[in-house]
């Protein structure tokens, strides 16, 4: 079974019902993820995202720069949710999207992974720990990392809170 970082992008309205009926907030996104086109909206455009199994490497190289918003876990637990794969889900207020969105706009990829390797992600032990103990390249990672920004900032110009889980 792999481990699969998800997000949902959701108006402040839906984040404040979603946190008072988490009941609600599981069948809302998705309903969102049903809704979302099989061949994938551009990142501005989805309401919903995943980074596959890249989420464990992008929080090893964000905690490594300090970088100053939880993006990969969320930060404030939704109360009372049922485990949506591996645990609740958590969020990230309207005010933490656009921190993180300025922040990832002053993160280049390169910067992201400059001095680490795959042999380094495999000694921190970074899920699924296969592909880096073969030495595959950061390409995967960076490719994740990508489209994540745009996604982010999509979010904060319209404004928008986010749902962060790991399924």
């Amino acid at each position: 079974m792999s481990m699969i970082g998800e997000y949902a992008r959701l108006t402040a309205t839906e984040l404040d019902r979603a946190v008072r009926e988490p009941e609600w907030a599981e069948k809302f996104v998705d309903e969102l993820i049903e809704a979302e086109p099989d061949e994938g909206a551009e990142a501005s455009e989805a309401r919903c995202h995943d980074t596959d199994k890249a989420w464990h490497a992008l929080d090893f190289l964000l905690r490594r720069i300090q970088f100053p918003v939880d993006i990969v876990h969320g930060e404030e637990e939704i109360r009372g949710a049922e485990d949506w794969g591996y645990g609740p889900p958590r969020y990230l207020t309207p005010e933490r999207v656009r921190g993180a969105a300025e922040a990832l706009a002053a993160t280049t990829s390169d910067s992201l992974v400059t001095g680490i390797t795959s042999a380094d992600l495999a000694r921190a032990n970074i899920y699924p720990s296969i592909i880096w103990e073969r030495g595959e390249s950061l390409d995967y990672v960076i490719s994740h990392y990508k489209a994540l920004v745009p996604f982010f900032q999509a979010a904060a110009r319209d404004g928008e809170a986010m749902l962060v889980w790991l399924d």
